[in-house]
């Protein structure tokens, strides 16, 4: 009887793991590589990664599917619970160079299909997260193609550790990677320890195997500065000890770890397959602060510039210079004998046999050494550490780095108001101003501020006080995705989270269109620009004097003649997607419609060419008394050339 109960136990402890283990009720879609992902795979290797996705997918989960990177389209994506981009998707535009307004030349990430709006629960391997969605402003970024087989800093009481599926995590206390050495050597970012509990994630990496495929981390500078973020663990890289590993950006969840799972630890294809679980939980998150510049500085790089300009950060480079230069010295002095000996030199010995080196060291002096790493127009510190740190520690609130080039200035409006632009409070001083500045002045820097810290587009000052009122409970400040306040809400509708429309809005009032009249009550202007992501418009402006209007429309009723704008494209570029017109106002019942005021077209395009744009507009104006004659004319808009 006893061993019957205790048979009966084994057999229930059984069933009960047996269950704990069940398939998931998932629809799963893995998205395959191509042949052209990873130069060193051949079209037998890569199946053979697709096979054991595929493989592994199908012990967890109830349904899995498969297709190849180049088959792949958004809208595959509605009909399953979890996609997972494990290559890199056709390309609607190339990475691209573009001038900033400033002279600062800016560079935009490639394109891929997906589009701001793409709320499916997604994976991303290792570098198909930043190929694939850079673009639409992803956190998920290409810090370093160098994350090796193992996974440190994790946070071990998130749901991937935890189930569905049991996982076990093995810890082993390892030594701190030579690469967050070096990091912290180098900005001495508060000290390391000298080990660390590691997990093994695979069963090979590219610093023990030759060949393998290296997984990808991003920078943690800013990740975290906005709701739809979580950093779950680090990884054994060449960048710093908090480099990202394992992540997520809203619907986006990052595995920067590159092996497929016949190259997984087995704990490892347990948490991948709790990872996915969790994913499927995501639907309808969207991204918020969206990072379109990973160059661009953060904060946090005024603190690494402050441990770099330091009496440490200068003796220990004056170090480094001297051992390179003796281990430079050295290896020529070696090549140069070996040449006399009439032995055979390699590639690398010839070009130290060609190096100018100096006779001896001689290291830079402190004020040589702070100007280069300051680099900041008109100020000299000569050799005070000191006088560079007061300067930094008292501007720190003040500074501002959005579109620049690794690069932070100091926002000279905000520092006038004695308020932190990362403090909300900025907005309800800025707005107070607008509604009660005693001077033009007053008005203009109010405006300035609006424009830099928010994505609102609001004309009059009742309309910014009743945002702000309305949303300043919500309200948080993201450096990474461009020095701006954003509104804590998912809706994509929210007003105040839309960078496209900003960015249209600021063009469009910038653009030199000139002054209407009686004699001349219709001016049109059109220009061609590049805005956040890649993304190419080329927008056309219609201002209309006061008391008249342009027809939008005709019915069958009037004869009017209807505004029609026809844009030529050179060889070079192609429409993207149908133009945005601008709303009309009723004119007649027949479906007559008319623009008044302003009127602005938008034409997404893509190219590049060293040809011109041109845009033929006509319209017909009047007003209440008469109508003029249709107006027909051509407007050459200069192509901004992609380096």
């Amino acid at each position: 009887m006893k061993r019957k109960i205790i048979l009966s136990l084994i057999l229930l402890l059984f069933v009960s793991v047996m269950n704990a283990q069940e398939k998931q009720n998932l629809k799963v879609l893995y998205v395959g590589g191509n042949n052209s992902d990873w130069e060193e795979s051949t079209p037998e290797k890569i199946q053979e990664r697709h096979n054991a996705f595929v493989t592994y997918l199908k012990d967890y989960f109830t349904e899995v599917s498969y297709i190849k990177a180049n088959e792949y389209k958004p809208e595959i994506s509605a009909g399953y619970d979890v996609t997972i981009l494990d290559g890199t998707l056709p390309q609607v535009q190339p990475a691209i160079w573009r001038k900033h307004p400033s002279g600062e030349e800016k560079y935009f990430n490639r394109r891929s299909p997906l589009t701001e709006d793409y709320s499916y629960p997604t994976i991303l391997i290792g570098e198909s997260a930043e190929r694939n969605t850079r673009a639409i402003g992803c956190k998920i970024d290409w810090y370093c193609l160098c994350l090796d087989a193992n996974a440190y800093g994790m946070n071990l009481e998130h749901q991937i550790f935890k189930g569905p599926f049991k996982t076990e995590i093995t810890l082993s206390s390892q030594p701190v990677p030579e690469g967050a050495k070096q990091y912290e050597a180098l900005y001495r970012t508060g000290g390391l320890p000298e080990m660390v509990d590691m997990w093994k994630v695979q069963t090979k990496g590219y610093m023990t195997d030759k060949g393998f495929k290296v997984g990808l981390v991003s920078r943690p500078a800013g990740f975290l500065d906005s709701p739809e973020t979580e950093i779950i663990s680090g990884g054994v890289s060449q960048k710093s000890a908090d480099a990202i590993a394992i992540g997520r950006h809203a619907n986006f969840f990052f595995w920067g770890f590159s092996a497929s799972p016949a190259y997984m630890t087995d704990e490892a294809k347990d948490v991948f397959a709790n990872a996915v679980v969790y994913t499927s939980t995501l639907k309808g998150e969207r991204i918020i602060a969206r990072r379109y510049y990973d160059r661009a500085a953060t904060k946090k790089y005024a603190h690494e510039k402050m441990a770099l300009v330091s009496e440490e950060g200068y003796k220990a480079v004056v170090e480094d210079g001297k051992k390179s230069f003796e281990r430079n010295a050295q290896i020529k002095r070696d090549a140069l004998a070996k040449k006399e000996k009439g032995e055979t030199l390699n590639r690398i010995e010839e070009a130290y046999l060609k190096m100018n080196l100096p006779d001896s060291y001689t290291p830079p002096t402190k004020a040589e050494y702070i100007k280069k790493q300051v680099r900041m127009k008109g100020m000299d510190f000569g050799e005070s550490f000191k006088s560079y740190h007061k300067y930094m520690e008292e501007n720190y609130p003040y500074f501002y780095g959005a579109e620049m080039f690794y690069n932070l200035i100091i926002d000279e409006d905000v520092k006038s108001l004695k308020c932190a632009n990362s403090d909300k409070k900025l907005l309800d001083k800025a707005i107070t101003l607008l509604e009660k500045g005693k001077t033009a002045e007053d008005v203009a820097k109010a405006q300035r501020i609006l424009d830099r810290y928010t994505l609102c587009t609001f004309e009059k000052p009742e309309q910014w006080r009743n945002w702000y009122e309305t949303y300043k409970d919500k309200l948080f400040f993201t450096e990474a995705g461009g020095f701006v306040f954003l509104v804590n809400d998912k809706d994509p509708e929210v007003p105040g989270n839309n960078y496209k429309e900003k960015k249209l809005y600021l063009a469009f009032r910038d653009m030199e269109i000139g002054e209407t009249s009686h004699a001349e009550p219709v001016k049109v202007a059109a220009k061609h620009i590049t805005i956040d992501g890649g993304r190419q418009y080329l927008i056309v402006k219609m201002k209309i004097e006061e008391g008249y209007h342009v027809y939008a429309t005709a019915g069958n009723e009037h004869p009017f003649v209807p505004c029609k704008v026809d844009i030529e494209l050179p060889a070079g570029y192609k429409i993207e997607s149908e133009m945005e017109m601008p709303a009309s106002d009723f004119y007649a019942n027949d479906g007559t419609t008319i623009y008044k005021g302003e009127a602005k077209f938008v034409l997404p395009i893509i190219g590049d060419d060293k040809e011109g744009i041109k845009v033929n507009v006509e319209y017909q104006c009047c007003d209440a008394n008469i109508c003029m004659a249709p107006v027909k004319t051509v407007i050459e808009v200069p192509s901004v050339k992609i380096k």
